[in-house]
């Protein structure tokens, strides 16, 4: 049995291809001022080298501050170096960071609890409510929440507005399990998250809200979200003939001379720019697309 798949009520999820969706950290020719754009903090970019070219990663540790202390304590020791991308479903994920390549590996590292949702700061993580949408339709008891963007992660969570009854002082929400997020696996656990994680190839719709909630998003690529999809499809152990793609090198971009360093700088996702730009996304019937198919404006300068 592979001990870290995608695991459900049901066992390991599989599903068939689907059409591409928006090219999310694509560069972008949308007009304005040098105050509107953020440049992502090259402390918390991971840069994975692959045959196709290189993914950027931003992370995200005041959303998933464990997970994000381990893969980077992994990447400065060179752990992803070399390994391959051992399950890779079409039109679903690409699964990797098994030292074996069997699926059934991890580092040496304690396993991480699960950090599926966060409590938001509605001042220190700001989101813009645009549409409302299901976080996970199988689970209906966490109801109906708003759908918005914080820096370029897709995420639901109820309004700032109820920031001022809770206990906390802050809100429930959780990321989207959109094309380009990275999240991690595990085993029917919930808290075997390791080393393993999977890059979501496209953006499933419903289908994609199955893994919300229970799988614990830690990133989102930011650049070539193409090469993404051009990893090689198959099952590593079970395809006959099948060779798997690695990551040949994984860095984060502080540990990198500023010369090999790409420069990522993505609209900012609050303020009077990005209600403009939120405008142009709007349907003939005047709904904006679901978050999973905007594509927030990016501007990339690569070495």
């Amino acid at each position: 049995m592979i001990k870290k798949c995608l695991a459900s009520a049901i066992g390991c999820l599989y599903f068939g291809s689907m059409a591409a969706a928006a090219q999310v950290g694509a560069a972008s020719d949308f007009d304005a001022p040098p105050s509107a754009w953020r440049t992502v903090d090259a402390e918390n970019l991971m840069l994975i080298d692959t045959d196709y070219g290189q993914i950027g990663v931003e992370l995200y540790p005041e959303i998933a501050p464990k997970h994000v202390e381990q893969i980077k304590t992994l990447v400065r020791r060179g752990f992803y170096d070399g390994i391959v991308f051992h399950r890779v479903i079409n039109g679903f994920m690409n699964q990797t960071g098994d030292p074996t390549g069997t699926g059934r590996g991890d580092s040496d590292l304690p396993d991480i609890p699960a950090e599926f949702t966060f409590r938001r700061d509605v001042n220190k993580i700001p989101v813009d409510i645009i549409q409302k949408r299901d976080v996970n339709p199988s689970l209906p008891e966490l109801g109906l929440l708003g759908g918005g963007f914080y820096k370029a992660l897709p995420v639901v969570t109820h309004p700032a507005a109820q920031a001022w009854v809770t206990k906390d002082g802050k809100v429930a929400a959780s990321g989207v399990h959109c094309r380009g997020v990275t999240s991690m696996a595990r085993s029917s656990n919930i808290n075997s998250g390791n080393s393993q994680f999977f890059l979501m190839r496209t953006a499933r719709g419903a289908d994609a809200q199955s893994l919300n909630t229970q799988y614990s998003i830690w990133g989102r690529a930011v650049m070539g979200v193409e090469v993404i999809d051009s990893i090689k499809v198959g099952v590593n152990g079970e395809n006959e003939g099948f060779v798997p793609d690695k990551m040949k090198r994984v860095r984060l971009a502080a540990d990198l001379p500023d010369d090999e360093q790409p420069k990522i700088k993505i609209l900012k996702t609050q303020g009077a720019d990005f209600k403009r730009f939120i405008e142009t996304q709007k349907k003939q019937d005047g709904t904006y697309k679901d978050i999973c198919n905007i594509e927030i404006p990016t501007q990339i300068e690569t070495p």
